[in-house]
């Protein structure tokens, strides 16, 4: 049997690859992952690497998706898909983790179906759950519409489960897999740096390290440890089941139990409403990573009946919930982690992102980052030097698409009109393009420069020519001008496909549009060609 992990170097795929290692069934492994961890490190040892990501935008004309011909690749003679990528980080830009997470699982799905998978496994969450106010146990047939409104992984749960409702309506088999809270010590470093951020001390984590402990009343809290995650899988991939399974340890965590596992047993209940504001403030300020969105969520998902996961597929977890929680928090104190991107430890944070009183390790360099995320781009590549070569091509498109929006609007009437529009609304998909892979890339955009140059644009045309029509230069001018600028615009791309298998992005996707500035710039060579002639001698453009 040969499976394909998507997100293989998270946390839940870690385990997932230590849980297939031992599995006989399995004869081959495919790790899917955005950027590749240390394939000669245990347990990533153990999978053939593809570097894909789920989330890269993608802006042409005719609407092909590269990302979904890459994943069909490599997923090609696979039995069954385990698909557990999910965007976390960063929470301010909301528009990223929707890509990756609700159209990254839509890929997902479309790269199976293509390439002939007739099993998908895919990880779902106890936040896709419709919410509750009590403590009745749910099983697998309680509506999954999302806990909490306010929440965007509650939210994005929600919308993965309706495209998974279409994959099945398609004809692939599928597996939902709803798991608690999933921790185990690897997760440490991890955790701290998504959830908490790094204005936190661990040293609060500690056993006593907290004179007491304030939670929002009426919290209770499933768990399960990530090594039982993944046997549930193993389980699931090897069984080919389907359908839904609830994944969750015991017994039911309260504020009571996890201040007894902080050692000093004091809980000071505070009512959720009067808590949520102070979360949001903090997350604002960048003072904390995790949004008031997951405080809503908490509070609202119902409590997990785990009987069918154990009944069908004959699993029963081995870690008791406390011992789960201890041992994450043990973890996240000692910054443990894998050599994975997603999962490093501590030690070998940048600077700027170490919690007060951590020390780091010899020889980092501090990088700015808005947010506690990872970063998107390996560490090999200059960081900074890439930001500033996107962000340069980025304040070039915005001056070059004012232009030929308005070449386009000024011509609409000639024998050229319908091919610079054309051109027009290629270079606005391609500028969005840009933003989306800068966003996705965490890279900074400097909108300052964007908006120096629109100005200059529009003040371009304020340029009073001796003619009351306008000077018939000005076109000439233009189409050259243009054309400078979408040849520059092909180095772009041609450098994009150089990059393009250290970032996990499609190669084809920047050759086509490299293809693309090619033909648009014979485009303007075109309407050059046609009006050189009439803009130094008598008459009209046609």
């Amino acid at each position: 049997m040969r499976v394909a992990v998507v997100g293989a170097s998270g946390n839940s795929g870690t385990a997932l690859l230590h849980a297939l290692r031992e599995e006989e069934q399995v004869t081959e492994v495919v790790g899917i992952a955005r950027r590749r961890p240390d394939g000669t490190a245990a347990p990533y040892d153990v999978a053939r690497w593809e570097q894909v990501d789920i989330a890269a935008p993608v802006a042409l004309a005719d609407g092909e998706d590269f990302v979904v011909d890459e994943l069909a690749r490599a997923l090609d003679g696979v039995d069954t898909v385990v698909h557990l990528a999910w965007l976390i980080q960063p929470n301010h830009e909301r528009d990223l983790l929707r890509r990756a997470n609700v159209d990254g699982t839509r890929r997902v799905v479309e790269a199976c179906l293509r390439a002939g998978v007739g099993h998908l496994v895919v990880a779902s969450s106890v936040g896709s759950y419709s919410p509750v106010d009590d403590d009745e146990r749910r099983d697998e047939s309680w509506p999954a519409h999302g806990s909490a409104t306010t929440s965007h992984y509650a939210v994005d749960k929600a919308a993965q489960e309706r495209i998974l409702d279409e994959a099945e309506a398609a004809g692939l088999s599928v597996a939902r897999v709803r798991p608690a809270l999933v921790f185990d010590a690897d997760a440490g470093a991890e955790i701290m740096r998504l959830f908490l951020g790094a204005l936190v001390p661990p040293a609060l984590l500690r056993p006593g390290g907290l004179p007491f402990l304030p939670l929002p009343a009426g919290l209770r809290l499933q768990v399960v440890h990530g090594d039982d995650l993944a046997d549930a899988y193993r389980r699931i991939i090897v069984q080919g089941a389907t359908g839904a399974f609830n994944i969750a340890t015991e017994p039911v965590l309260t504020g009571k139990d996890l201040a007894e596992v902080l050692d000093h047993g004091r809980v000071v209940e505070v009512p959720p409403a009067a808590l949520r504001p102070v979360v949001s403030l903090a997350w604002q300020a960048r003072a904390l990573a995790a949004d008031a969105g997951w405080l809503d969520m908490a509070m609202n998902v119902p409590l997990m009946d785990t009987t069918r996961a154990r009944t069908e597929l004959g699993w029963e977890p081995r870690g008791e919930a406390k011992e789960t929680l201890r041992e994450l928090l043990v973890g996240m104190v000692e910054g443990q982690g894998t050599p994975s991107p997603q999962m490093r430890p501590r030690e070998s944070w940048p600077q700027d992102q170490l919690p007060p009183g951590s020390v780091p390790a010899d020889g980092l360099v501090a990088e700015a980052e808005e947010d506690s995320a990872a970063h998107r781009v390996p560490a090999h590549l200059q960081r900074d030097i890439l930001g500033l070569y996107l962000s340069d091509h980025l304040t070039g498109a915005t001056a070059g698409l004012e232009r030929s929006e308005r070449m386009a609007a000024d011509y609409a009437d000639t024998d050229h009109g319908e091919e610079l529009a054309r051109v027009a609304l290629e270079i606005r998909e391609e500028r969005e393009l840009l933003v989306n892979l800068m966003d996705s890339l965490s890279l900074r955009r400097r909108p300052h420069r964007q908006a120096a140059a629109w100005v200059a644009e529009r003040a371009g045309r304020l340029k009073v020519n001796e003619r009351p029509g306008g000077s018939p230069m000005t076109p000439v001018l233009e189409s050259e001008l243009m054309r400078s600028a979408v040849m520059g615009k092909l180095g772009l791309w041609q450098t994009l496909v150089e990059l393009s298998p250290d970032l996990g992005l499609p190669a084809p996707m920047f050759e086509a549009l490299a293809q693309q500035a090619r033909d648009q710039a014979e485009t303007y060579e075109r309407f050059h060609q046609h009006i050189i002639g009439t803009a130094f001698r008598q008459g009209e453009i046609d």
